[in-house]
């Protein structure tokens, strides 16, 4: 398997999850929801679009991952489980893989990563122009 699929199916982890605690185990059969959020419904949809890729055997074993992860959402090894039925997925799909990036907000699928982490810190995926952290500060104009 690529090393680009492994990665793609792990950047795509917070949606999936966001979709599961949104939709739960039915995730695979349910319309989207108009209140939930933005990213539950990219893992939705990005959920349905490996279903309708998978024959009946694949769409079993995403089915059971579904299920398992829905059932025990802090569950490393489930999240893992589902991950794998989305790589098996993507292997030798180069359709669904462009798919799957396209459904992507614009700033992931280009790659962009940000995290912030530890007091006062800040983030930003693009130029925000202006950031300042600490005590006692007065931006000058």
């Amino acid at each position: 398997m690529s090393a680009e699929i492994v990665q793609f199916a792990g950047q795509l982890s917070p949606y999936l999850t966001a979709a599961l605690g949104a939709y739960g185990a039915g995730v695979l059969t349910r319309t989207e929801n108009a209140a939930v959020d933005a990213t539950a419904n990219v893992g939705h949809r990005i959920l349905q679009a490996v279903w309708r890729r998978r024959d009946e055997q694949g769409r079993a074993g995403l089915e059971a991952a579904v299920q398992d992860a829905a059932e025990e959402p802090d569950d490393e090894d489930a999240a893992a489980a589902l991950r794998q039925q989305v790589k098996r997925a993507l292997r030798g799909d180069a359709e669904l893989l462009r798919e799957l990036t396209e459904m992507l907000p614009a700033a992931f699928s280009a790659g962009v990563t940000v995290t912030a982490s530890g007091d006062r810190s800040i983030a930003a995926g693009g130029n925000i122009g202006f950031a300042v952290t600490g005590d006692r500060h007065t931006p000058q104009s």
